[in-house]
């Protein structure tokens, strides 16, 4: 029998575009690149391909053309995203190719995955920061919706500051499985429900 998870996993093609400044002193993105890296993705250090920030358009278009599911991996920074993947956003999604008339990433999805050094109590109302990552992640949620891409639950992972190692190793067996979920989607999801 042909399972969800088996459709996905041949024929969704996932890339993970991983944007962390000082990714060889990372604990939990260097571990989910490594684990990624077996886990039957498109995986690019997009810091180590462009150290200068001259960012080739035309590839990162193309490969995104490639994908169906695009996986943008990074640590949250000062409640947002690293400099290069603000860039890499201005760059590659410009008007008349990925909006404004274009539509060439209409359908596809967008999934976060998301570092962060604060414990999960710290974003929420009331909490430190204030605010839920709900809210934090709206640019981003608008910016999907712009481009007529999908939105998927972002994947999360609170306190890396003071998180031991079985939890970071955890934590990347739970990201390999997460990016090839087929049921990410929640229309998706209810629409597998009421079948069954």
């Amino acid at each position: 029998m042909i399972t969800a998870s088996f459709f996905c996993e041949v024929f969704m093609q996932v890339l993970v575009n991983v944007f962390h400044p000082r990714l060889a002193q990372s604990t939990v993105n260097r571990a989910w690149v490594a684990r990624l890296a077996t886990a039957g993705v498109t995986l690019r250090d997009m810091y180590a391909l462009y150290p200068d920030g001259k960012i080739d358009i035309a590839a990162e278009q193309a490969a995104l053309l490639a994908h169906e599911r695009i996986v943008f991996q990074h640590p949250f920074f000062w409640y947002s995203t690293p400099p290069l993947m603000k860039q890499w956003l201005d760059d590659v999604l410009v008007y008349g190719w990925a909006y404004g008339g274009g539509q060439a990433l209409a359908g596809k999805e967008w999934l976060s995955a998301i570092s962060t050094g604060g414990p999960a109590d710290s974003y929420q109302a009331g909490g430190y920061n204030r605010f839920a990552m709900s809210e934090f992640l709206k640019p981003l949620v608008q910016t999907a919706h712009l481009l007529q891409m999908t939105f998927l639950p972002p994947f999360v992972f609170h306190g890396a500051v003071r998180a031991d190692a079985g939890a970071v190793a955890a934590s990347a067996e739970q990201l390999a499985t997460y990016v090839h979920d087929p049921l990410l989607d929640p229309v998706k999801r209810l629409a597998a429900l009421q079948a069954q």
